[in-house]
């Protein structure tokens, strides 16, 4: 499993460190292509049916996530930078069934990814702008989601 080096948080922040065992690249494609992400992303028991995306500054991404009971949680965004294969930024929203943004939260996430060698890649993700009472449910769920990317990333290194 990517090494735990870290989860802080503030008020409407959160900052998760992980040290995965795959190279760079990998780690990158995880984030941004579609049949990657459908393998790993979201909390412990989801899975993500939906998965539209546009990996370049200006594009769109739109993702459904859904509970094993079948509850389905929408987010949509815009990436605001994208530099391959050590910075993405991008918007994450709460959206409709067509993958429209829905006014009033709109948060930030950042993800750094440094390559450490020996095809070991240090991932830091920032999460702003969260309203406080979601936040640590957003910590739990990331956290979730990095212990599901490690193993696919174990998978997809062999």
């Amino acid at each position: 499993m990517g090494d735990r080096t870290g989860t802080t948080a503030t008020e409407n922040t959160i900052v998760i460190e992980r040290v995965f065992d795959a190279p760079r690249e990998l780690v990158w494609k995880a984030w941004t292509e579609r049949e990657h992400i459908l393998g790993w992303y979201g909390p412990r028991d989801v899975t993500v049916p939906v998965c539209e995306i546009d990996v370049r500054a200006g594009g769109r991404r739109s993702v459904v996530m859904q509970s094993a009971g079948g509850e389905e949680y929408r987010t949509a965004g815009v990436f605001r930078e994208v530099v391959a294969p050590e910075r993405l930024v991008y918007t994450d929203c709460p959206a409709d069934e067509d993958g429209n943004v829905l006014p009033g939260i709109e948060s930030l996430v950042t993800v750094t990814l440094g390559d450490l060698g020996d095809g070991k890649t240090k991932m830091t993700m920032r999460h702003e702008a969260l309203p406080a009472a979601g936040r640590d449910g957003a910590s739990v769920g990331w956290n979730q989601a990095f212990d599901k990317l490690a193993a696919y990333l174990a998978k997809a290194a062999a």
